[in-house]
């Protein structure tokens, strides 16, 4: 059986909110990684990236799961718990497909 979390009910079918992290674009400032709020479809860079806007959005919103917009990458994390998940539940990989190759690293 798949792990579960207790905050799987606040994910939505979201559409990435950007073509890159939302506010570095804004700003012209660079990336490292891209995540995506399961609640509301921001993207965000990870804390990897001097901005860690997806960090700064879950702090702003409380929207609690995030998975990666790498390419390759199933993983998701849930803020609340602190718990990473390997794979995130089948309801947010349905737009996958259509991002390969939209998102470019930050300049």
């Amino acid at each position: 059986m798949a792990e579960q979390c207790a905050h799987f009910d606040q994910i939505r079918p979201v559409r990435p909110s950007a073509r890159g992290c939302e506010d570095c674009l804004k700003t012209g400032d660079a990336w490292i990684g891209l995540r995506l709020c399961l609640t509301c479809g921001h993207v965000g860079c990870c804390d990897d990236s001097k901005n860690t806007h997806a960090t700064k959005h879950f702090h702003a919103t409380q929207h609690p799961l995030i998975r990666s917009l790498e390419p390759g990458e199933h993983w998701g994390w849930c803020y609340i718990d602190k718990k990473l998940f390997d794979r995130m539940p089948r309801s947010t990989l349905g737009f996958r497909g259509r991002l390969r190759g939209l998102f470019r690293r930050g300049a």
